[in-house]
């Protein structure tokens, strides 16, 4: 899946002078309150990370509580979606007119009616909400499937998704994983529904990275794999 990637920091954590005898313990607190927030500064959301301490000596800062800046060497696992990638998440819900997906068991997603392909067709099949393939029998996107989509735009803020099924390699993964080669990955040309004939659009896992210092997260931020 696209929107991964690792960066390299060098950082300094302020710590208190009364956590000065468990000084890991208090760079991890610190670090772990960036987890599953976007960062400006690393221009992603911080999903893991590994790090080891550059200096056993502290740069003690100056005032009523003198804090001391230690420095870090850090390796950080960033989700950064940008226009155009190609995401990988669960539905979550489909309605008549959207469906919705969350990535990475944390960042959820719509997919719009303008933005699902003409192939897709909504029906109710055995008391199930689906979205089937005109072309293809097998191709169905329910609640429960893994899909592959497009990213339209991200809000860093709130860490929302607006996607899109146009392209014809996105879709429901397995029946990807087994007629992938039957299309082009550069075609990302197919008609949306409802356009008229003849008119073209163009266009829960959880990570860790291994060191000495083991990240423990709350089962709120637990992520089933995807992917």
């Amino acid at each position: 899946m696209e929107g991964l990637k690792v960066s390299d920091a060098n950082l300094v954590v302020y710590v208190h002078p009364s956590k000065s005898t468990k000084v890991p313990q208090a760079v991890l607190r610190e670090l772990s309150s960036l987890l599953f927030k976007f960062s400006e500064s690393f221009n992603g959301v911080v999903l893991a990370y590994d790090f080891q301490i550059q200096d056993r000596i502290a740069k003690i800062l100056p005032g009523f509580n003198p804090y001391f800046g230690v420095r870090l060497k850090a390796k950080l696992l960033l989700f950064a979606p940008k226009p155009n990638m190609l995401l990988e998440g669960k539905v979550v819900k489909l309605t008549q007119t959207s469906i919705h997906v969350v990535v990475l068991g944390f960042s959820s997603a719509i997919i719009s009616d303008e933005d699902i392909r003409d192939e897709f067709n909504y029906r109710i099949k055995h008391g199930d909400e689906q979205f089937a393939s005109r072309s293809h029998n097998r191709h169905v996107i329910k609640v429960g499937a893994v899909i592959r989509f497009l990213v339209k735009s991200f809000d860093e803020e709130i860490l929302h998704i607006s996607g899109s099924l146009v392209p014809a390699n996105t879709g429901s993964i397995r029946w990807l994983a087994r007629h992938l080669e039957d299309f082009s990955l550069t075609d990302r040309s197919p008609r949306k529904r409802g356009e008229s004939e003849g008119e073209l659009v163009i266009q829960e896992q959880a990570y860790s990275l291994n060191n000495d210092n083991q990240i423990k997260k709350s089962k709120r931020h637990r992520i089933s794999e995807e992917s």
